[in-house]
């Protein structure tokens, strides 16, 4: 068995701004564990929620699976007027996000104020 860090997942809806979820990631987001990032995400969107900051700051790592739960995800968002915000990635994300082209199609700020403060503006 490897010793990799044991994938989580947690949600918190935030009242300010109103409607958004702040989603926290901890592991590795890869082929083994996608489909439960996946399920979490769709969950959300069936309980009318597209507005989404997620915080990347303790996750180890993501594959282009991983990465693919969220640009399968953001035009789903984006066409109810949401959008998905992520925060402060680790190094090795960075890398493997420049490498996706994830930059051209997400917002990416350090802080969670920033992320909210970006749902703040566009109060539909």
């Amino acid at each position: 068995m490897s010793n990799k860090p044991t994938f989580q997942i947690t949600t918190e809806k935030l009242g300010n701004p109103k409607g958004v979820t702040f989603i926290g990631i901890r592991g590795y987001l890869d082929a083994h564990t996608f489909e439960e990032m996946e399920k979490t995400i769709n969950e959300l969107f069936e309980g009318g929620v597209y507005r989404l900051i997620i915080d990347l700051s303790r996750l180890d790592y993501i594959s282009s699976a991983g990465a693919g739960v969220f640009i399968g995800a953001v035009g789903t968002c984006q066409d109810n007027d949401g959008n998905i915000v992520l925060v402060q990635p680790s190094q090795e994300v960075k890398e493997i996000f420049e490498l996706l082209g994830v930059y051209q199609i997400f917002p990416v700020v350090q802080t969670r104020a920033q992320a909210s403060e970006l749902f703040t503006k566009k109060v539909p």
